[in-house]
């Protein structure tokens, strides 16, 4: 099991480490998921955020892209598994689970840090709404 503090980290950097890790078996527990970044202009980032939250068909048909921000980690790391509805994908996906703050069983526990001071343009996830 690897729990990751996704504080300060780059979003498409901690999506892959995740999808590997957990295609190799590994259980990926990531917490902090509002602190996690997405790099570049915000203006751009939030353009983009708002076109594919319009682009939803009749309340039956998809693709829905939610708001909340583990479920946006979590829909960023299935795009980088092979498959995700059947075979090793959708093995690899159930083995993924993210929390936007820190669960009281995992405070005390050793977790990988992958955020690093970021001095480029970005945003945050909590700030994306």
């Amino acid at each position: 099991m690897k729990i990751i503090d996704g504080k300060k980290a780059v979003l498409g950097r901690l999506a892959s480490y995740a999808a590997k890790e957990a295609l190799k078996g590994e259980e990926i527990i990531i917490l902090n998921c509002n602190q996690i970044i997405i790099t570049g202009s915000k203006k751009h980032i939030k353009e983009n955020f708002e076109i594919k939250r319009r682009r939803v068909g009749s309340s039956q048909k998809g693709p829905k892209h939610s708001r909340v921000n583990e479920r946006i980690v979590k829909r960023t790391i299935r795009g980088m598994l092979p498959n995700y509805r059947k075979g090793r994908g959708r093995e690899a996906y159930k083995k993924i689970k993210c929390y936007s703050e820190i669960p009281k069983e995992f405070e005390d526990k050793k977790k990988i840090i992958s955020g690093k001071e970021k001095r480029t343009k970005f945003i945050q996830l909590k700030n994306l709404k």
